[in-house]
């Protein structure tokens, strides 16, 4: 990132996709490079789990795993299913 450090931390992020085999790993090397974790979110099974965390500038970083496509295709499958 080009500039100033930003002044305080948000919700806005650059997100990477990774495969889901490589998850662990990359939560490994994110713990071993001392960087801020930020909790992520639950997620419905099926669309894919994410590492969040910041660098020393507050910008905010995704990795997660699947593609736009597979949530969008399990927002669908919600979306289908009756409720009562």
């Amino acid at each position: 990132m080009e500039g100033e450090p930003l002044a305080a931390r948000t919700y806005n992020q650059v997100a990477f996709s990774i495969d889901d085999a490589d998850y662990d790993e990359c939560l490994a090397r994110v713990r071993a490079l001392g960087l801020d974790l930020r909790e992520g979110r639950a997620r419905v099974a099926g669309k894919g789990r994410s590492i969040y965390f910041y660098d020393d500038d507050n910008h905010m970083f995704e990795l997660h795993t699947g593609t736009l496509d597979e949530r969008l295709a399990r927002y669908a499958q919600d979306n289908e299913t009756p409720r009562s």
